[in-house]
Parts: structure tokens; C-alpha cells; sequence
């Protein structure tokens, strides 16, 4: 059986001076350091064989895939699937005003961080983001592909993988901007999962989705 590697590849550091949830809103385009985040991680796949680079239709993600893409003289295909999660918060600052925990009037959205109730259902975000792997997988057969994508939906597939619970601790994600989560596959069989951070050297100030600096 052929061995297949497909690289879930997070996007790089989001234009977000308000520091919202901007979640699926269109136009949230990668910052400066975003771009040399996705100048990175292109450089870290370079020698690598992609025979497929496939992107979330959200702008973020395009460009981080764009020098990717470029570096293998490959297009950018989209993919719906790839997406980021819904989320009832959008467009909101987590913490303030609508998002607030400590108003009553939220809490319904709050009660079950299971599923979770705020947003759309993990298992429904695992189902998609497998789908969009495994088609992309045979696709590459024997080579490599790329998905960029979003840090839950990928630490989802990271989860499943290692026979974890979908329900986590979001502060304990291990999925970075522009960090690579390699999913390797003999015949349609996962072989293992190998994670990287690329673009680790401009982490410092650099800020996450929900608008907190990173360590």
C-alpha cells in the first residue's frame, strides 16, 4: 500500500485591531507578520511532495495557502468543508458586551460546553474536515497535500486521531499559527500524526483568534 502524507496547516496571524471573533466574517485578511508566518510554512513544505494544496474559502486562509501553492508551482482549489466553526459570538469581543459570561442573558449559550451550545457541534466540525481529508488524500495517492484551514477544526482531527474526546480545554490547543499537523496514511489507513511549528520565531506579540497575545 502507497503511503500518503496531508499537512493541515493553520493560518497565519489575522488584521484584527479590534480584536473581535471575527469567526467566518469575510475580508479578515493575514497581517504583515501573518504573511511571513505563510512565507514560512511555505519554505518548511517546499521540499516536501505536494501534489495538492487546498484551502478554506475564508481570505486567511487563501493567502497563507497562496506561497504554499506557489512554491510547487500549484493553483489553490477551495473547499467549503474547510471552513472555520460557527459560532454564535461572531463579531463580537469575547468577554465584552454580547460575549459576556457573567450576563444572564448569555447563559443559554454557555450551558452545555460539550457540545458546545454556543456554536457548531464538534462532532459536526470533525465530520466535514474528515470528509475533506480523505477525498484530498486519495486525490494525492503516494505524494503529499496540503488543507489550510482553522486551529479548532484541526485540533479536532488531531483528537479523534489520538482516540481523545472532542470536549478540551481551548488554553491547551496545540495547534499555533501556522503551525503544520501532519496526518500520515498508509493505503487509507492513519499511520500517525506529527505536528510542527514553522513560523515558532514570530510567535512573540503576534495575536490569536479570540485576540489574546501569544507566549
Amino acid at each position: 500500500m502507497t503511503t500518503t502524507t496531508v499537512h493541515l496547516v493553520r493560518h497565519g496571524e489575522v488584521h484584527n485591531p479590534d480584536r473581535i471573533l471575527y469567526g467566518r466574517m469575510p475580508g479578515y485578511r493575514l497581517s504583515e507578520r501573518g504573511a511571513q508566518m505563510a512565507e514560512r510554512v511555505a519554505g518548511h513544505l517546499a521540499d516536501s511532495d505536494v501534489a495538492v494544496v487546498r484551502s478554506s474559502p475564508l481570505l486567511r486562509a487563501q493567502q497563507t495557502a497562496a506561497p504554499i501553492a506557489a512554491a510547487h508551482d500549484l493553483e489553490v482549489t477551495s473547499d467549503q468543508r474547510l471552513i472555520e466553526s460557527g459560532n454564535h459570538f461572531e463579531g463580537h469581543r469575547m468577554g465584552h458586551g454580547q460575549a459576556r459570561l457573567r450576563d444572564p442573558r448569555n447563559w443559554r449559550w454557555f450551558v452545555n460546553p460539550t457540545r458546545p451550545s454556543w456554536g457548531e457541534p464538534f462532532r459536526e466540525q470533525l465530520q466535514r474536515v474528515i470528509a475533506a481529508v480523505h477525498d484530498v488524500r486519495a486525490e494525492a495517492e503516494g505524494h503529499e497535500a496540503v488543507l489550510v484551514l482553522h486551529q479548532l477544526p484541526i485540533w479536532l482531527i488531531r483528537r479523534s486521531a489520538e482516540g481523545k474526546p472532542l470536549f478540551h480545554d481551548p488554553r491547551r490547543r496545540q495547534c499555533a499559527l501556522c503551525s503544520v499537523t501532519s496526518l500520515r496514511f498508509v493505503g487509507p489507513h492513519l499511520a500517525g500524526v506529527d505536528y510542527a511549528e514553522p513560523a515558532a520565531e514570530l510567535y512573540a506579540g503576534a495575536v490569536d483568534a479570540t485576540g489574546g497575545r501569544l507566549t
